[in-house]
């Protein structure tokens, strides 16, 4: 199970000093480097219309830069999905994004948009980048992710860190996620998950099968305040190694 690092949060700390200038502390490049250099095996940067933290200046300073595999987050707009197709990131994942959250709060409506999500997954792949669909675990959103045409889903684990402290009902959005990705694998998509996974909670998730990576930002970045980001790297590839797969 491979491990890509979210710095959208070095980004974020560096716009409440620097929003609006060309340069700033501390730099998602720099962070992005220090990630790679602790064996990461990827680095995603969301690249959100309100550009309240990546700036498009990160992105393109992170596709020259990133050694590693660069997955783009992005929203299904016309201005990002160009971007996108210029940018050429190794792949882009597909997620809802509302003004008013903090983060991306849930998974994509795939089955609702269909046809729209399908139109920018063959242009995406006619440039030679992978797609990836951020779902929740549900089977209608699996199917749509099928019948779109992605190469990946990245199922969205934040039900399942909210429930971890309740036994019950971490037990049940286990088996839901492991579910689906039976559900993906059996259907020829690959499964990566993410949101709200930490240090605590990644152990439990090996018990859902077929996972292909993680994508891990807030609880590292906030672990690197302490111990330094290679560290905090290294300290989270220990936690996810011996998955069973």
């Amino acid at each position: 199970m491979k491990l890509g690092v979210n710095i959208d949060h070095v980004a974020t700390v560096r716009e409440a000093r620097y929003h609006g200038r060309l340069r700033g502390e501390p730099d998602p490049v720099q962070a992005a480097q220090y990630c790679e250099a602790a064996g990461a095996h990827g680095i995603t940067a969301h690249l959100r219309e309100d550009r309240r933290h990546i700036q498009d200046r990160d992105v393109r300073a992170l596709r020259r830069s990133v050694r590693t595999r660069l997955n783009l987050e992005m929203a299904n707009t016309p201005g990002i999905v160009a971007i996108a197709l210029r940018l050429k990131p190794d792949i882009v994942c597909i997620v809802p994004e509302r003004r008013l959250e903090v983060t991306t709060e849930g998974g994509l409506e795939a089955a609702g948009q269909w046809r729209a999500l399908a139109r920018t997954r063959r242009r995406m792949n006619r440039a030679g980048i992978d797609v990836s669909l951020f779902i929740a675990p549900n089977p209608r959103q699996v199917d749509a992710a099928v019948r779109i045409g992605a190469q990946f889903i990245e199922l969205h684990t934040g039900a399942y860190a909210e429930a971890f402290a309740r036994p019950a009902a971490r037990r049940r959005e286990l088996r839901r996620l492991a579910a689906a990705a039976r559900q993906a694998h059996a259907s020829g998509l690959r499964v990566n998950a993410g949101h709200g996974l930490n240090y605590a909670n990644v152990p439990e998730l090996f018990g859902v099968p077929h996972l292909v990576e993680l994508n891990i930002g807030h609880s590292i970045i906030s672990r690197a305040i302490f111990v330094g980001l290679e560290t905090a790297v290294r300290e989270m590839l220990d936690t996810m190694a011996g998955y069973p797969g």
